[in-house]
């Protein structure tokens, strides 16, 4: 008697033979392991029965290689993703001295790499920079507390000024800048959490008056400024010059400094003759040693032999202190003659009674025989 399924290739037959085959695979690869209720061993179990039922044969060591593999693949990619971070990590951050930490993007989280969340001191909003208008430096709040925050133009920036002065009239004002609030803006720390270290009863005016230009602008507007070559000195010298000109060659240049030689010359010889006629008349006083020296070329000793002597060392001292002695006499002279003067003037003045002098000399006679005695004793 044939088998069942004989006439249908038999099918049947095999595929149970090859459940039982299967089967047995994994109860021989399952044999021997302890506690199989355990969750660890019903995965191993369960994926050796996926393995062998609809994966083909793979062991056990074969899989343990493709889950480190996978491991692996997740690590390096871990690995690469932190190499990139610190490549691109951003500097660290910093808020300047009276500005508020939340008016300013945090720059880790911009590139997704801040992990404070809620602790973090910056803002995490995007929008942050776009709703932060810049307070303006030109414009007192204490002037538009009263107007509504609108902004006002200059004649009702003065109306309201003077209905405020009612409020002031017990606290002194000035017109002047605040030095503080002056600093703050140069130094870039203005805005609207900024206050003034004398409060809000400070005097002086927190507003930059209409034009004003801060040094920082300044120094910028400086270096911005073009800066003109030497080539395009020379040719704008050069256009300025007009077309009536002399073109410049090697004849013209050296016409020209032939010329010009010729005048330095001319002039070296005047003032060389100015320099001799002061000389000659007494007007040393200026004069340096050199000149000096040049100027009494005139005053050497010629030997009638021929030969020329050196002038002595000590006559350039010898020939200023006769021209001194000159003048110190010509001096004493001039007094002299306005002392004789004067003498003469007094004694025209007074009258003289010549009877007082009669009689004396005979006194005077006795009194020359008396020194004689003495000198012969």
């Amino acid at each position: 008697m044939p088998p069942k399924n004989a006439g249908k290739g038999g099918g049947g037959a095999s595929k149970k033979a090859e459940q039982k085959k299967k089967e047995k695979i994994i109860e021989d690869k399952t044999f021997g392991i302890k506690n199989k209720k355990g969750a660890k061993q019903q995965r191993f179990i369960q994926q050796v029965q996926h393995q062998v039922k609809h994966g083909g044969n793979k062991s056990a060591r074969d899989l343990e290689k493709e889950k480190e593999a996978q491991m692996k693949k997740k690590e390096d990619k871990k690995k690469e993703l932190a190499q990139l971070n610190e490549l691109f990590k951003p500097v660290q951050q910093l808020a300047s001295k009276g500005s508020d930490p939340k008016s300013i993007l945090c720059a880790f989280f911009k590139q997704g790499q801040c992990g404070k969340g809620a602790k973090c001191k910056f803002s995490h909003d995007l929008q942050v920079e776009r709703k932060s208008e810049k307070r303006s430096a030109y414009v007192d709040l204490r002037d538009t507390e009263e107007s509504g925050g609108g902004p006002l133009d200059q004649a009702a920036l003065l109306e309201m000024v003077e209905k405020k002065q009612g409020k002031l009239k017990n606290r002194p004002t000035s017109e002047k800048v605040c030095k503080h609030f002056l600093d703050a803006v140069e130094n870039s720390k203005y805005g609207w959490f900024w206050e003034c270290p004398n409060g809000d009863t400070c005097v002086f005016r927190h507003a930059l008056p209409p034009g004003y230009i801060l040094k920082k602008d300044r120094k910028r507007m400086e270096k911005e400024k073009e800066e003109i070559s030497l080539e395009e000195l020379v040719d704008r010298e050069r256009a300025a010059l007009g077309p009536n000109t002399t073109k410049v060659t090697l004849e013209t240049f050296l016409a020209w400094k032939k010329r010009k030689l010729k005048e330095k010359e001319e002039k070296e010889k005047k003032e060389a003759d100015k320099k001799k006629k002061d000389f000659n008349a007494g007007r040393n006083l200026g004069f340096k040693e050199i000149d000096m020296n040049s100027l009494m070329s005139d005053y050497k000793e010629i030997d009638t032999t021929g030969s020329v002597s050196v002038a002595k060392p000590d006559r350039l001292q010898q020939l200023q202190d006769e021209v001194a002695l000159a003048e110190k006499s010509e001096a004493e002279a001039v007094a002299e003659e306005n002392a004789e003067g004067a003498t003469a003037g007094a004694a025209a003045s007074v009258d003289i009674d010549e009877e007082l002098f009669d009689g004396d000399d005979e006194d005077l006679d006795d009194l020359e025989e008396q020194l004689e005695e003495m000198t012969v004793t």
